[in-house]
């Protein structure tokens, strides 16, 4: 059979008006991946072979190329013809499309894959140049992974446990291009804890530089799509952002991270000085208990109150919200004295996210999040550490309200 003659890109491209032109039945997108499920399948007919076509090798070695076999498969593009290559044996078991298969649907979802990893779209066209010999561009890779906004959008708005026994609230910050000129903008994350003891993503929302206002519009969400009650919230020192979740859930304590006001401290003491006020910090807030805590605090401020108020005053002004984590056994306290379980989880957006200096617009940003959740939460299969001393003490303590919901 003749091969087919390639495809000019830039040409097609000049022909496509509309999007169904470019990914509609027979648009360009469904035969550029013929395309590359073809050269995918001659390249294993090579291997199989053990050597290029026309080589002088192949000659007298017991089996050859026998021309192709038409075959129908369908896509998420829609349906398509390809070439499957035939050696003259019939030894030849294809991997890409095996035998029967009519659905390649998954190869977009390979292109999707390597952008959650993290691969930019220039990134992925120069990866299926080298290893499938098709030259795509950016932008219909970006097209592809466009797919997924809808399936985005309705895991933001899919309805949510009843009750969470903790949860964390964080925000990380990006830079995005917005009328013509970057800004930071902040992508707040809510990563809760089931009454099962596993982790769960609630929701991802981009917004302005993080600000309580904005929280206090997450936390009215999360109550519209089901969310009735959190035992413990678990936030950083953000001005106000205790308040907002008191406005939308009041029955929720509230746990200031113990490991964002140390950071915070350390910005203020020479280095001379860290070991001698970190041995006092570390008597208030790891006391076997409240009334041992408020104690060292007193001392802890009358020592060091007047030679570094900025990095005393934190704990003295929100004490309210430090000590919560006092009233609860150890099992519970070492899963809610910090927000290290999101920011854990933010260290896994950077990696993702590294490539790329500013993103063009914020569904882009909301895009890669939500394709990097969707790879990390894959592993979230049991329970967080310490679960089982856990959740008998939340049992306990909590019982009626678990009951109520």
């Amino acid at each position: 059979m003749q091969e087919k003659k390639k495809i000019d890109l830039d040409a097609e491209l000049k022909k496509c008006k509309t999007m169904e032109d470019l990914t509609g039945k027979n648009g360009l997108v469904q035969r550029l991946i013929g395309k590359m499920v073809e050269k995918m399948l001659a390249e294993e007919m090579e291997e199989h072979l053990g050597y290029k076509k026309h080589e002088k090798k192949g000659y007298l070695s017991g089996n050859s190329r026998n021309g192709t076999n038409p075959k129908h498969v369908k896509s998420s593009f829609g349906e398509m013809d390809i070439s499957v290559p035939r050696d003259r044996n019939g030894t030849f078991e294809p991997r890409v499309i095996k035998k029967r298969q009519t659905s390649i649907s998954s190869f977009d979802q390979k292109v999707i894959s390597m952008y959650a990893k993290g691969m930019t779209t220039r990134d992925i066209q120069e990866h299926i140049l080298e290893i499938y010999g098709a030259d795509i561009s950016p932008t219909m890779i970006s097209h592809i992974t466009e797919k997924v906004l809808s399936v985005a959008n309705e895991w933001q708005s899919r309805p949510l446990e009843s009750i969470y026994l903790a949860a964390f609230f964080d925000a990380i910050h990006y830079k995005v291009r917005e009328d013509g000129k970057v800004v930071t903008k902040a992508a707040y994350t809510c990563l809760g804890i089931t009454n099962e003891g596993k982790k769960e993503v609630l929701g991802i929302w981009v917004g302005e530089s993080e600000g309580a206002k904005f929280w206090l519009s997450v936390f009215s969400e999360l109550k519209n799509r089901g969310v009735k009650d959190i035992f413990v919230a678990c936030v950083d020192g953000l001005k106000g952002l205790p308040q907002a979740i008191k406005e939308v859930f009041p029955n929720t304590e509230v746990q200031l991270c113990i490991i964002h006001l140390i950071r915070h401290s350390m910005k203020y003491i020479p280095h001379k000085y860290i070991k001698e006020f970190m041995q006092d910090l570390k008597n208030v807030y790891r006391a076997p208990s409240l009334k041992t805590a408020e104690n060292n605090l007193e001392k802890f401020q009358s020592r060091w109150i007047k030679r570094y108020p900025f990095a005393v005053n934190p704990w003295v002004k929100n004490w309210e919200n430090v000590k919560t984590f006092f009233q609860f056994p150890e099992p519970i306290r070492k899963l809610i004295y910090t927000t290290n379980a999101v920011e854990s989880l933010h260290r896994q957006f950077r990696k993702v996210s590294k490539t790329r200096s500013a993103f063009p617009n914020d569904g882009a940003l909301f895009k890669l999040l939500f394709l990097a959740i969707r790879d990390i939460t894959k592993k979230w299969t049991q329970p967080i550490h310490g679960w089982r001393e856990a959740v008998s003490h939340f049992a306990i303590l909590y019982g009626e309200r678990l009951n109520v919901n």
